[in-house]
């Protein structure tokens, strides 16, 4: 008898979504389409690259089909600081002779958009300046370079700007131990009812989201603090996106692991708010096609941000063809109903294994 199995459900689709941070011209309003460097060339970037991206999006009919953003990720400054004048970050002048606003200015006049990234820290993860204490001035100058998108990562955070508790932040180091989406041994929990939305880490992440409130351009805000300090809580209301785990590799068991992590973050899905389980691997690693189709599949059904992060100049056909997959790009930029696919969940495996999706189309 079903009504004896140990059922349970994802489909809590009638509990709201927190306070959303709604942008003018519907940006941040669907879930991003795009490209980003970091998978695809590491620190190893440079207008050539960018622009070679920015190029294929186009010829290869990406951009028809919606992929808009061109990311440039870290790496991309000079590494010794600061302009000691204006306290403005320095583009590499080897890798971007014409700085990054010539950059944006080429991709802009391909009809596309264009994202660069910092840190709510001292240093990026490679050891770049970033922005913690200096969000004004840089969200100024991404404004003035004509930044479309900033991915905003959680490095070179000082010790005075960490957290007092711990939240839960089930990954691949855990995922045995931690079933089901939960911590149960978690060391420094914070009280029941803490309110994370006020510790240190929010902050940092709101204070950039003030930052870019206060400029004259809009840029859509993608934030990249690991799924921590309970971001479902506060991600919302602060940025379009917000990550909700550690970073993606291009192995299956990782890729398995953060879309298992990823469906008991459904409710937090809706139009101007989407959890971002980080950039897409398809076309990167030993992959077999099927986890290449599968990967896509778990990220867009989902409504997660769908960055592209291989190099799309050697790109194989095959993979292209999963990029272009028109039947999940309409779902997943769907105007009229913003709800992800839900997962149904049956009993409790550590494992906690996706079988089975619940989809709903406008119109039907």
């Amino acid at each position: 008898m079903l009504n004896n199995l140990p059922v349970r459900t994802a489909l809590l689709s009638l509990l709201p979504v927190t306070n959303a941070l709604v942008r003018p011209n519907g940006v941040g309003r669907l879930p991003a389409l795009g490209w980003n460097s970091w998978n695809a060339f590491g620190c190893d970037i440079n207008a050539t690259k960018i622009l070679t991206a920015a190029n294929e999006l186009v010829n290869l009919g990406l951009k028809d089909l919606g992929y808009e953003y061109v990311n440039i990720d870290d790496c991309w400054s000079i590494k010794n600081g600061r302009n000691t004048t204006t306290n403005r970050i320095i583009p590499d002048p080897e890798k971007f002779p014409d700085g990054i606003a010539g950059v944006v200015s080429e991709i802009h006049d391909l009809g596309l958009k264009v994202g660069i990234y910092s840190s709510a820290g001292t240093e990026t993860c490679a050891g770049y300046p970033a922005s913690l204490g200096y969000e004004e001035i840089d969200a100024q100058t991404f404004a003035e370079w004509g930044i479309d998108y900033l991915k905003y990562d959680n490095c070179g955070v000082p010790t005075n700007w960490t957290d007092q508790y711990t939240a839960c932040v089930p990954d691949s180091t855990n995922s045995q131990t931690y079933p089901n989406g939960t911590c149960p041994d978690l060391e420094n929990p914070a009280p029941e009812g803490y309110d994370w939305s006020t510790s240190k880490t929010a902050y940092r992440y709101e204070k950039m989201r003030d930052a870019l409130l206060s400029v004259n351009r809009t840029i859509l805000y993608s934030l990249c603090e690991w799924g921590q300090a309970d971001v479902n809580q506060w991600g919302n209301e602060t940025g379009s996106s917000w990550r909700m785990s550690g970073d993606i590799t291009p192995y299956w068991s990782r890729i398995s692991d953060i879309a298992n992590e990823n469906s008991f973050m459904m409710n937090y899905v809706d139009f101007w708010g989407h959890p971002d389980p980080d950039m897409l691997e398809v076309g990167n690693g030993n992959l077999t096609l099927a986890e290449n189709r599968a990967h896509f599949a778990l990220w867009a059904i989902v409504k997660s941000p769908l960055i592209i992060g291989t190099a799309l100049d050697s790109i194989d056909p095959a993979h292209l063809a999963i990029l272009s997959n028109k039947y999940l790009l309409a779902f997943h930029q769907d105007p009229i109903i913003g709800r992800p696919a839900y997962p149904y969940k049956w009993g409790y495996n550590p494992r906690y294994p996706l079988e089975l999706f619940a989809i709903r189309l406008h119109g039907k």
